[in-house]
């Protein structure tokens, strides 16, 4: 694929730049924090033919790093287990490095809660099936996660949370004089 350059006068230029807009997102790095894999039961975990649970436990974290430059960390902990026994354990921290420029901190909270966890799912996804296989089990196809569904849920608790706390600092009802 040929890259495409185009020429820009003074004149236009000084057009182009009242035209950009005053918010920058863009993706500076994309890697591994941390990795590990676990199959505490193995070599049996090979030899038993139970159908097998899966449990995903998803979190994610962001860090300021100065200069609109953020470090989002989205951890994958997924256990696959049957029974009481576990077959194995994955944890993932796939993390990205992002810029964010010129967002309110309300604009910013919801880009790394949403835009960045979805742009890292796939890297972490990918990781997650790829060490199962080579660890010598089935390929494990973790579903794709609405990270826009659970910022409002998580947004929605946290609303509840503080009017229930609301709640409790009123001064009870004092009860009437008879």
């Amino acid at each position: 694929m040929a890259d495409q350059q185009s020429k820009v006068g003074p004149a236009s230029a000084a057009a182009g730049a009242a035209e950009q807009p005053s918010q920058r997102f863009e993706i500076q790095k994309i890697y591994v924090k941390n990795l590990s894999f676990e199959t505490p039961n193995s070599p049996q975990a090979f030899r038993e033919q139970q159908q097998p649970s899966v449990h995903l436990d998803l979190s994610n974290a962001a860090q300021d790093l100065g200069n609109d430059l953020y470090e989002i960390t989205l951890t994958i902990t997924t256990t696959v287990s049957a029974g009481e026994k576990t077959i194995y354990l994955v944890e993932v921290q796939q993390s990205g490095i992002f810029l964010m420029a010129g967002f309110s901190p309300e604009e910013r909270g919801r880009a790394a809660a949403t835009v960045c966890p979805n742009i890292l799912f796939p890297f972490a996804r990918e990781l997650v099936s790829d060490l199962a296989t080579r660890a010598g089990f089935p390929q494990l196809l973790l579903a794709p996660m609405n990270f826009e569904a659970l910022y409002l849920q998580a947004q929605q608790q946290a609303a509840a949370k503080e009017a229930q706390q609301g709640d409790g600092d009123s001064t009870p009802p004092q009860p009437a004089p008879h």
